[in-house]
């Protein structure tokens, strides 16, 4: 069971980088716990303030409800404190559910809840299913606005009343009107988290909104140039961010874009390119093609030369 109250772990997760860490598989698709753990305790080596196990990248969707808590488990134990360590939960919501209530005890500080599985529904259900699952545990919730759940700001409100333990609200969609109304109604209720894929391209606009932090798929494989560029969001050191988003973070954008599910395959290939081999993405993701991997490995290999020069000019 977490130490933390589900205050203190939105305040620490709210005061810097988040990231969302690769789930490794073996050949065949089976967990990779050993590599998992060597991951887990490199990753902690950096400057992060909180890890989400079994996350969008740690592709919660092909985890079956017994896996997730497997793997935030050895999360844990690998991380020994040293940063929050916060569970995906969701599909309907008697699984959601009961994969919170196993990731609570396996020791998760946090829950970051997931859109439903494929059904839209209206504000009151979707009100009903963020309650369930914040009632099913102790811990703290951070719901994730995206896609088929998009809670408007009277529902986020009615929902901080009913749910004390409902501490953070986590943005994928993009859309500033939304969030601006959303942070004018609920203000320091909520911890507010950017988590658009490629988070770094929306993180200036949105630390001016109030959105002091934000998931960093990238950190997984290159963490020092994810830390060096939140730190520059933080500074609004613009040079350093237009140099890090045109020699880095877009040209990985259009290699991402070629195929659908790239947002999580492209972090794999990372993993392989550093030598951290990660093993593939599970069906029905696709791996990168070899060609793809090439033009990554160069982006990385690129990485040194792009900090030397951002240094020169600082």
């Amino acid at each position: 069971m977490s130490k933390m109250t589900p205050q203190e772990m939105a305040q620490k997760i709210g005061s810097g980088l988040l990231s969302f860490p690769v789930t490794p598989f073996k050949a065949d698709y089976s967990f990779d716990e050993a590599t998992y753990r060597a991951n887990m305790d490199w990753l902690c080596g950096y400057d992060v303030a909180g890890l989400f196990a079994a996350g969008g990248t740690g592709e919660f969707f092909s985890l079956t409800p017994t896996e997730v808590p497997e793997v935030v488990k050895v999360a844990v134990e690998e991380t020994k404190g040293r940063v929050p360590v916060l569970a995906g939960t969701g599909y309907g919501t008697a699984i959601a559910r009961e994969i919170a209530v196993g990731a609570e005890k396996a020791g998760a500080d946090g829950l970051l809840l997931l859109p439903p599985y494929l059904t839209h529904s209206e504000q009151e259900g979707l009100a009903a299913h963020v309650e369930a699952v914040c009632a099913s545990v102790k811990i703290g919730v951070i719901v994730y606005n995206r896609d088929n759940a998009i809670l408007q700001p009277d529902t986020l409100a009615r929902l901080a009343e009913r749910c004390p333990n409902l501490v953070g609200y986590k943005d994928g969609i993009g859309d500033i009107e939304l969030m601006t109304r959303v942070y004018t109604k609920l203000g320091d209720r909520l911890t507010y988290v950017g988590g658009l894929p490629t988070a770094e391209t929306f993180a200036l606009p949105y630390l001016d909104m109030g959105v002091t932090t934000y998931s960093s798929a990238v950190f997984n494989f290159v963490p020092e140039f994810a830390t060096h560029f939140y730190t520059a969001v933080r500074k609004r050191d613009h040079a350093t961010i237009q140099a890090g988003l045109k020699n880095f973070i877009l040209p990985l954008i259009a290699i991402r874009n070629r195929k659908k599910g790239y947002a999580v395959s492209i972090i794999k290939a990372g993993m392989k390119v550093i030598g951290r081999d990660s093993g593939p993405v599970r069906p029905p993701l696709t791996d990168l093609t070899e060609q793809e991997i090439a033009e990554l490995t160069a982006l990385v290999k690129n990485l040194p030369a792009i900090r030397s020069s951002q240094q020169a000019a600082e």
